[in-house]
């Protein structure tokens, strides 16, 4: 006959006074790890104790129980209930829920306790974020719950957007998990199991290889085309940027290219319409007349421009007896007499080795012979040049002439 197994039998669970506990130096935590007690405190304090204590009773040296319990296993819980006690948010008196065991060994227990316990794989925590999300709870509402920032709350929930193709490859080692980090810059189920297909016989298969690869054909955002229309437009008009939550993508990508011409197009022709309706405005405060002359200081100005660049450049005529063209009149005789004064000078000044003269008898060499035409007027060569005025107007320049030769 077969022997019959002998039941497990568990340990008996209670509601012990908080002020009945004390902590056990058979805890084989010492150093601190994972969430701090004050974070502890606070999702305690919000939801509850969601796990009991393993407490073991104390006995005295006559292995009488004195009625006090210890804590082998649960020492970050009770420490946590005692900074809510030490704030006043829970009585001294509080009933903690406790297992209570008598056998076996107490730093076992507390071994057992921390080594048996199994991580939660990512892909659950991802799943999890997006459950609270599709409940109603908002992103902030859930970084608030769990003492992260709203950023890694959205890394979470992009990550758990991913196709559920690759999550489950994923959560098979297939992918690790910055290659599926690099999924999420597209939200396409499609496109990301078409780069995934082409990345199997693939050698290389970083994270950017995949980047690369989803983004292909989309427009950045730091292109001129984008800078020019404002990527605000685009997303007003339905277009769809994709963003990188986990590296930095300079403003991301704009997905749909053909979007982004016609907007340019329409911002070119919009601009386009502006300059001339500006134009036409213009035409119409001008002189219709024929007859119709600028202003003298406008005509005067144009004159100057042109002679900056080129001296020979012609310009157009200026009959007008203005202030700035007395000025440049004058200013041209002065420049005009000054360089041929220079010339007759350098015909003086030179070298005794040619013409055979000392520099002594420079002085007493005759003057340059006039021209006929000064002969018999009696005008110098100087005085010739300067009585016909260099200025800026032709038309001053040709009436002192025709005044110098009737």
């Amino acid at each position: 006959m077969a022997a019959i197994a002998k039941k497990i039998t568990l340990s008996s669970s209670r509601d012990i006074p908080f002020n009945k506990l004390v902590l056990s130096q058979a805890n084989v935590r010492r150093v601190k790890a994972g969430v701090s007690v004050e974070e502890l405190a606070e999702d305690v304090a919000r939801r509850g104790l969601l796990q009991g204590l393993s407490v073991r009773p104390v006995r005295d040296e006559a292995g009488v129980e004195t009625g006090m319990f210890e804590i082998p296993a649960g020492g970050r819980r009770y420490r946590a209930l005692d900074l809510l006690v030490r704030q006043k948010r829970l009585s001294k008196t509080a009933p903690v829920p406790c297992i209570v065991r008598e056998e076996g060994i107490a730093e076992e227990d507390s071994l057992a306790e921390n080594v048996q316990r199994a991580p939660l794989h990512p892909l659950d925590q991802f799943r999890a974020f997006l459950a609270l999300r599709e409940k109603g709870q908002s992103e902030e509402d859930i970084a608030a719950a769990f003492f992260v920032s709203t950023g890694v709350v959205k890394q979470r929930l992009k990550l758990a957007s991913v196709s559920p193709a690759l999550l489950e490859i994923y959560a098979e080692d297939g992918l690790t998990l910055d290659q599926l980090m690099a999924f999420t810059v597209s939200g396409d189920h499609e496109r990301q199991q078409q780069v995934f297909e082409r990345l199997k016989p693939s050698y290389d298969k970083q994270p950017y290889a995949i980047r690369r690869m989803l983004t292909e054909g989309s427009v950045r955002a730091s292109d001129k085309r984008v800078q020019f229309i404002g990527i605000d437009a685009y997303v007003e008009a339905g277009g769809i940027v994709m963003r990188d939550l986990f590296q930095g993508d300079d403003g991301g990508w704009l997905q749909d290219v053909v979007l982004v011409d016609r907007l340019v197009a329409d911002e070119l022709e919009r601009r386009a319409e502006a300059v001339r309706a500006e134009a036409g405005s213009g035409s119409k405060s001008r002189p219709t007349s024929p007859t119709a002359t600028p202003s003298v200081s406008a005509n005067c100005a144009e004159n100057r421009r042109l002679l900056a660049p080129r001296r020979s450049r012609r310009v157009r005529p200026c009959s007008s007896s203005s202030t700035v063209c007395r000025r440049n009149m004058t200013a041209s005789r002065t420049s005009r007499t000054k360089s041929i004064s220079v010339s007759l000078n350098w015909r003086l000044d030179f070298s005794p080795s040619k013409t055979g003269h000392s520099p002594s008898t420079r002085s007493t060499l005759p003057a340059p012979v006039a021209s006929s035409a000064s002969r018999q007027t009696g005008v110098s060569a100087s005085s010739a040049a300067s009585s016909v005025p260099r200025t800026s107007c032709p038309s001053e320049r040709s009436k002192a002439k025709r005044g110098r030769n009737p």
